[in-house]
């Protein structure tokens, strides 16, 4: 029998997130949906499954510590060490948990898996909302056997080694009485029913890996991470198992001129010296058009002008955030001589001092009656 502790490779002095998440990543790496025919998979995850059974119960785990079993000298093993509900239900929890997987009951299709895609949106289309397609590779119903994995006018026969059950149940002797343990059907992989003509379109499987286009409804007000359901849209189970889930997540790219902060956005506003100096009222391109806005006389730079309901609509709420101008000055530098004059003549009023001209008519002039 194989170390519990080495089959999650977790050391023995783990925490039970450690063991959970352990349990978890390999859980999904060896399930038997994503390693369709592959026998040493499934039993690496059915030895999976049974560790994380004994190790995720304080009482058992202390058992399995002392003794080297789950059920120790009090476990009662005239019974199932599992509780009655054998590695199914240890299955059913963790996928149910973790949104696919085995179904609950021995027998049943084996729902399919969820998947996942990213959805590429602008700025622009997280603040208005918007219709996409996303294109997901995936597993779909066979139209051949129509789901059925059998080929025309083959059977479909309930297997007789666990008849039907999908789980067979081991008794073994031990030096500690007997021991009773429940798995998987090997003959019939757990599905509780043999096909004996596969259809060669899906060798058996009732289902043949498609692209497909998917539109999910993305609101208004989404951001970076956020993950959006598409129910039953994920891969189909075997034979006529029922879909699992698409998940689609989003992903906004960088705006050249505007920035977001939670329901905020964010961008500069380009301001003249003149119109710093006496005021103005400028136009600016939105993502709701062209508004006006007026910048007050005096103004610094830096200066912060808040434009209400113009920024992110908040997904959990009502209303929108703000669109936060940020005064930037601009400093001509490209004055001909007659500007070049008049600010000199400006600041001579004011009473400031400015470096010499080096260059220009005004320039020359001046030296020369000098």
């Amino acid at each position: 029998m194989s170390d519990h502790y080495e089959t999650l490779g977790v050391s023995r002095d783990a925490s039970a997130d450690e063991i959970k998440k352990a349990y978890r990543k390999l859980a999904r790496q060896y399930h038997p949906d994503a390693n369709p025919g592959d026998a040493a998979a499934e039993d690496t995850f059915k030895k999976v499954a049974e560790a994380y059974e004994v190790l995720s119960d304080d009482a058992k785990r202390a058992n399995y510590d002392r003794f080297g079993s789950a059920g120790g000298p009090q476990g009662g093993f005239g019974g199932d060490p599992f509780g009655g509900g054998g590695l199914g239900d240890i299955f059913e929890q963790f996928f149910n948990m973790a949104g696919g997987g085995m179904g609950g009951q021995a027998g049943a299709a084996t729902r399919g898996l969820d998947l996942e895609v990213v959805a590429d949106l602008d700025l622009g289309d997280a603040i208005t909302g918007i219709e996409k397609d996303v294109e997901v590779r995936t597993a779909v119903p066979c139209g051949t056997c129509d789901a059925s994995g059998a080929a025309e006018g083959a059977d479909v026969q309930t297997c007789v080694q666990c008849g039907g059950a999908g789980q067979v149940r081991e008794v073994r002797q031990s030096i500690l009485g007997q021991m009773v343990t429940t798995a998987a059907c090997p003959r019939c992989r757990g599905e509780g029913q043999i096909v004996t003509d596969p259809c060669r379109t899906c060798n058996g499987e009732g289902r043949t890996i498609e692209e497909r286009t998917y539109t999910a409804n993305i609101p208004a007000g989404v951001a970076t991470g956020t993950t959006l359901r598409l129910s039953g849209r994920g891969a189909v189970g075997v034979r006529g198992g029922e879909p699992g889930d698409l998940y689609v997540q989003v992903r906004i790219a960088d705006h050249p001129v505007f920035t977001r902060h939670n329901e905020h956005l964010h961008a500069p506003v380009h301001v003249a010296m003149t119109q710093a100096a006496l005021g103005a009222t400028i136009e600016m391109a939105t993502f709701d058009g062209p508004v006006e806005v007026e910048i007050p006389a005096g103004v610094r730079p830096g200066h912060t002008i808040r434009l209400r309901d113009l920024g992110v609509p908040r997904l959990q709420g009502r209303g929108r955030g703000d669109l936060r101008l940020e005064v930037v000055l601009d400093t001509p530098t490209d004055l001909d001589d007659e500007q070049d004059e008049l600010l000199r003549r400006l600041a001579e009023l004011r009473g400031e001092s400015v470096a010499e001209p080096k260059s220009g008519f005004a320039s020359r002039l001046r030296n020369r009656f000098n």
